[in-house]
């Protein structure tokens, strides 16, 4: 992956190495690193400047051209949380005395509340998967186990045969930082799992010979007996999606939202979801509970008598 970024940029290639070994940043984070910090790289070495050496006033120089070129407050705001990082580490390493980036400000972007669909959207997609063959019992498990748990989809792709408790009904989850998770598994996820895992499930997709120990635990395989990825992932979510007129308002995380949302809606208590979730934050979950607030006045103002217009 770093090889690449320009010649001579070896503490942005040190940094990711860093992220990777050190802070255990999956390959998704690692890349939308890589981009942002190839731009600044770039940037750096068309003005003659020295990542070593520019200072505050460099940085911002570099913000109002993200901005002038047109970029999302989102983008350039991610983009500069990338620089800052990597000066971060630099001063850490003793590359710097000083982070150049520390004191700039940021734009501001509003947080977006997540998109949820409804619980009987939800149920309309998971029994849209028909047939027992294969990789109908495997696309089903995907859906109910993507709902059920709250998991990413980085999350259940990864995961292994060892994983499950079957007396319990478990399923241990390796998410960011790889902190790992003790999840609940719910009925439907139990049984569409234990109906995949039968030798007329995953068995008819094992090949004669695995490609590697990872291909030959993984829960989930692709057609060709291997690890599915998460791009195989959101494959299947997207296919279903479409099948019953979500399209692009259904992604993997958009189960991951409605798991929080319905819960929360159904009384679970908010450090329960964000043991669920994983969140290191609980702000991040709080973000669920305006979605709960935002249906009940929806609702209210829709239905009391009060209320009505």
């Amino acid at each position: 992956m770093v090889d690449k970024l320009n010649n001579g940029d070896s503490a942005i290639a040190d940094f990711l190495l860093w992220m990777r070994v050190e802070k255990g940043r999956a390959d998704t984070t690692l890349v939308a690193y890589e981009r942002d910090l190839k731009k600044f790289s770039d940037w750096v070495n068309r003005c003659k400047l020295s990542i070593e050496t520019l200072g505050e006033t460099e940085v911002v120089r570099f913000l109002r051209g993200l901005q002038d070129i047109g970029y999302s407050d989102a983008t350039v705001t991610r983009t500069m949380v990338s620089v800052r990082s990597l000066y971060m580490f630099m001063v850490i390493e003793g590359l710097r005395n000083d982070n150049p980036s520390k004191n700039v400000e940021l734009p501001r972007v509003p947080k977006g509340l997540p998109k949820a669909i409804s619980v009987e959207e939800v149920n309309e997609l998971l029994s849209v998967v028909e047939g027992e063959d294969p990789i109908a019992r495997r696309d089903r498990a995907i859906l109910e186990v993507l709902y059920g748990t709250g998991a990413r989809i980085t999350e259940v792709v990864s995961l292994s045969l060892g994983d499950i408790d079957y007396a319990e009904k478990l399923l241990k989850v390796l998410g960011k930082g790889n902190k790992e998770r003790i999840v609940p598994l719910g009925t439907f996820a139990m049984r569409a799992l234990k109906d995949w895992l039968e030798p007329s499930g995953r068995g008819l997709l094992e090949p004669e010979m695995w490609k590697s120990r990872n291909d030959s635990e993984a829960i989930f395989l692709n057609r060709r007996g291997g690890r599915l990825t998460r791009q195989g992932g959101w494959g299947v979510v997207k296919k279903y999606g479409a099948q019953v007129g979500l399209g692009s308002k259904l992604s993997p995380h958009t189960l991951r939202h409605c798991c929080a949302t319905h819960m929360l809606e159904h009384g679970a208590d908010i450090r329960t979801v964000q043991e669920l979730l994983g969140h290191a934050s609980i702000s991040t979950t709080q973000i669920y509970t305006k979605i709960s607030s935002r249906r009940l006045i929806e609702a209210y103002r829709s239905a009391h008598p009060r209320a009505l217009k």
